[in-house]
């Protein structure tokens, strides 16, 4: 059943992510384009969970400040109710590629300018900085989850819906990418914003070379790509509380410096990248202090 019937019409289905499936959508009497993301809410005794209404409550919020690097929520509607769930319907503005459509563009025309690169990494990092000032942790960026506006310009979805979609994303069978995810996140345990950090800095150094940084087929095989780049941490760095994957199951190696794998990285944009992509969470830099870096401040390239 299509949401608000006088509303919208339900076009192609874009995609299915783990928070639910995405549609194209069209307002009936305006004709504008958007996007609507389909998601079941399991119901309680007392109806819609409260964390859920709270959470929306704070996508309604975020979306008054218009920030331009956030994809701007429309709509909130309500479909079909059962005994035991409500679909919804979360109306997006419609964005018509994402960062991973647009690399693959851009591959072959030869790569990005140095200043594409850098305007894209700010505008990633003044989006999640917004979330971050807003006590929102993404937990999930990627290319897929950073939409790209035909005129360049990033905007992130797929967040503030983490608490909600916990429980249903851990049983979902949409295939999950580990190539952003951070040691801790991949290491079972407690995390916070920092994990959009590494993400951020996997991004940017896949938007330099084209390809991802770390590609995992697993969680320990994430890890293992991760410590062959940035050389295994002292144990005392190894949380003592990680899931089953344990210090002594990797082999010592030392550290690669970036230059060595990634192309036409010039020595700010290294600085940035290590800082970023650090092994331990408490040292990784925040984005504030990474819209500060010299990367951002310095002459244009």
């Amino acid at each position: 059943m299509p949401p608000e019937k006088t509303l919208y019409d339900e076009m192609d289905s874009i995609g299915r992510g783990a928070y639910g499936i995405v549609y194209k959508g069209k307002h009936k009497t305006t004709g504008k384009i958007v996007a609507l993301k389909k998601i079941s809410v399991p119901l309680n005794d007392d109806g819609v969970p409260m964390n859920t209404l709270r959470e929306i409550g704070v996508l309604k919020q975020l979306n008054s400040h218009e920030h331009p690097n956030i994809v701007q929520l429309l709509d909130v509607c309500h479909g079909i109710q059962t005994e035991r769930e409500l679909l919804m319907y979360l109306v997006f503005e419609h964005v018509d590629q994402d960062l991973a459509l647009y690399m693959e563009k851009y591959a072959k025309r030869g790569g990005f300018s140095s200043v594409q690169i850098r305007n894209m990494s700010q505008e990633i990092l003044r989006g999640v900085d917004f979330l971050h000032s807003n006590r929102i942790v993404h937990r999930d960026l990627k290319p897929q989850n950073l939409l790209v506006t035909n005129e360049g310009h990033i905007k992130i979805a797929d967040f503030g819906l983490a608490k909600t979609y916990d429980f249903e994303m851990r049983l979902t069978s949409v295939v999950v990418t580990l190539w952003y995810r951070a040691p801790e996140v991949l290491l079972g345990v407690p995390y916070a914003t920092p994990v959009d950090v590494w993400s951020i800095g996997c991004i940017i150094a896949e938007l330099f070379s084209l390809k991802p940084l770390f590609y995992g087929s697993s969680e320990s095989d994430q890890l293992s790509k991760i410590l062959r780049i940035l050389g295994k941490p002292p144990q005392h760095e190894w949380p003592d509380n990680s899931l089953s994957i344990n210090w002594d199951s990797f082999d010592n190696t030392e550290r690669i410096d970036f230059k060595e794998i990634i192309q036409n990285l010039g020595d700010s944009a290294h600085d940035l990248l290590t800082k970023m992509l650090t092994f331990d969470p408490k040292k990784r830099m925040s984005t504030l202090d990474a819209l500060n870096h010299v990367y951002f401040t310095e002459e244009p390239i």
